[in-house]
């Protein structure tokens, strides 16, 4: 399929699903998915530095996603042999031990499925000059839904930290009727959905501030 024959990646869209050979053996994407959250990531190249210090803090995060039932899986246009030698590097400059899988995408198949090319920066090809990923970030959710989408350029490490800020978000969100304002980090105030009635939101948040009739606060159990 040519990529102008792609229908665009949006949120609500499923993603799409491919086989693959990664670090930890052949996958089949939805098969992976199974009943849980996961959090595709690419990255440019191996043995760069910023992918170096990127790998090495989702290494280190690892525990705190399977605490939230995700599961996450980098991907960059390199092939296995090159993968395993740079995970010997990120572990060393880290001081961790990475154990997620990282897909073998030296042909861009699933790079152009997901439209993680990067056309804008000339500058990150390989040696035959086709475009390396851009730092994309895709959260799934267990039906295979694409709840979150975000593109960093080459130069930009990213944020992991706030990655499991928003799946906290939904996670919330998919159990509550409730939304989340800036900044807001778990454990602190939420917002009542707008499709919540007042007498309803007294039975599903007691107490529940109201600031405007559409700006609704509420603080939800920890448990």
């Amino acid at each position: 399929m040519a990529a102008s024959d792609r229908v665009p990646l949006r949120l609500g869209s499923i993603a799409p699903n491919f086989n693959a050979e990664t670090t930890k053996g052949p996958i089949n994407f939805h098969e992976f998915i199974g009943s849980s959250w996961v959090v595709l990531f690419s990255h440019p190249a191996d043995f760069t530095p910023v992918c170096t210090t990127e790998l090495g803090a989702v290494a280190r995060l690892q525990s705190k996603f399977e605490d939230r039932n995700v599961k996450v899986i980098g991907l960059s246009a390199n092939g296995l042999e090159s993968h395993e030698g740079w995970i010997k590097d990120i572990n060393e400059v880290n001081d961790v031990d990475l154990k997620f899988p990282i897909i073998a995408d030296d042909d861009r198949k699933i790079s152009a499925l997901y439209d993680m090319l990067d056309y804008q920066d000339i500058t990150n090809v390989d040696q035959k000059g086709i475009p390396f990923t851009v730092r994309s970030v895709f959260v799934i959710d267990p039906k295979k839904v694409i709840r979150l989408t975000l593109s960093y350029p080459a130069s930009t490490g990213r944020n992991f930290d706030e990655i499991l800020r928003v799946v906290d978000s939904l996670q919330l969100g998919d159990k509550n009727r409730i939304t989340t304002p800036a900044d807001w980090k778990k454990g602190d105030k939420v917002i009542v959905h707008p499709s919540v009635s007042n007498d309803e939101a007294e039975k599903l948040f007691p107490g529940f501030e109201t600031v405007k009739p559409y700006l609704r606060f509420a603080t939800l159990p920890t448990a």
